[in-house]
């Protein structure tokens, strides 16, 4: 490994290191957390779409999402190690025989919808993101329990005194 190398690593530690990229691939529906600056504010904005390409290489690894606005097709190049970046949200796995889908922005409606992947790796990590979903809903709930019973537990000895 060249010094050129490392220090490329040392970059790509440094910068995955406050957030987590998820695994994904072309055809793919992602989330992408995009960083806005408006003159001195600084909002986040989600950017919803497909993802059409993956381009990796190192440092400079990116990846391409498109979705409809307002029946006109946008298409993003996003740097996957980019600060303006803030997340990547997995929505849904997409089946796809491809690794760039480009002939997408031929086609609009149902021609370009993108079938869901059920099966093999994806449907196992599907199953491990539902499951921990479930888990995460059944601590929140319960959370939510225990409040609501310390609510009614304080109003009722507010009522007794």
């Amino acid at each position: 490994m060249n010094i050129l190398e490392t220090i490329e690593k040392e970059q790509m530690e440094k910068l995955v290191a406050d957030k987590e990229i998820p695994e994904f691939a072309a055809g793919d529906t992602i989330k992408v957390h995009v960083k806005v600056k408006e003159g001195e504010t600084e909002r986040i904005q989600i950017f919803e779409g497909v993802c059409l390409a993956r381009k990796n290489a190192g440092l400079n690894s990116a990846f391409t999402v498109r979705k409809l606005s307002f029946g006109e097709g946008v298409e993003r190049v996003f740097p996957l190690y980019s600060p303006n970046v803030a997340k990547i949200e997995m929505v849904r796995r997409g089946d796809v025989r491809r690794a760039k889908l480009y002939y997408l922005r031929g086609r609009t409606g149902k021609a370009a919808r993108i079938a869901e992947k059920t099966d093999g790796w994806s449907g196992k990590v599907s199953a491990e993101e539902a499951k921990q979903a479930r888990a995460e809903k059944a601590a929140r709930d319960a959370r939510a329990r225990e409040k609501a019973e310390a609510k009614k537990a304080a109003k009722a000895a507010g009522d007794a005194e």
